[in-house]
């Protein structure tokens, strides 16, 4: 990616992000607000995840889950018990990821790029597939879209833990690292579009 994308990217995002709060702050006051109820816990959810250079920081959602003592893993399937009716609309209308916009105003998200990782997943690429870790992880992308239906696939594996690990991680590296040895942005306005358009 040369400067001049790199400025451009992040000239969007600024832009972009911006005027998204400014109109959506509502629906996320009101969404948090419900997730409060509902879960009795902060309606805000926030995670620690790896960023561009391998840089950690708390990315922000709305609470779709509740704390069950005996469920630890951080592999989410479609039929977790954590998961609150209320959340399951929120994860399903993508309402849940629009916090986001926050991380992607002060600069540690972008609209597209590969998700942000958990520790123990990202921070331990090695070889070309470090490039990754070169640009802002996203909301969206090509590996996201790919794997929409991440949770069900998940649900379906008799040890999703290992599935994502040995199957769905590698492939999502793979996919993350030729959208950044590739990068066009009108690649990133295809990937928005489809997001939005859900498909």
């Amino acid at each position: 990616m040369t400067r001049l994308q790199r400025t451009a990217k992040r000239a969007f995002d600024l832009i972009i992000s911006a005027i998204g709060l400014a109109c959506l702050w509502w629906l996320i006051f009101v969404s948090w607000l419900l997730a409060t109820l509902d879960t009795r816990m902060n309606g805000f959810f926030t995670q620690i995840r790896i960023g561009r250079n391998g840089k950690l920081f708390k990315v922000i959602k709305i609470r779709t889950m509740r704390i069950l003592p005996q469920h630890i893993t951080v592999v989410t399937t479609s039929q977790d018990p954590r998961i609150t009716q209320l959340g399951r609309i929120f994860r399903k209308t993508k309402i849940d990821e629009l916090p986001q916009l926050i991380n992607v105003l002060l600069g540690q998200m972008s609209f597209v790029g590969p998700r942000p990782d958990v520790p123990g997943f990202a921070d331990k690429l090695s070889g070309e597939d470090k490039i990754i870790l070169s640009i802002r992880p996203g909301i969206t992308g090509p590996a996201t879209l790919k794997y929409r239906n991440e949770e069900e696939l998940l649900a379906v594996e008799s040890d999703p833990e290992r599935y994502n690990r040995e199957v769905i991680f590698p492939d999502k590296v793979r996919i993350n690292r030729e959208y950044v040895q590739n990068y066009r942005f009108m690649d990133d306005i295809k990937y928005i579009v489809q997001t939005v358009l859900g498909k």
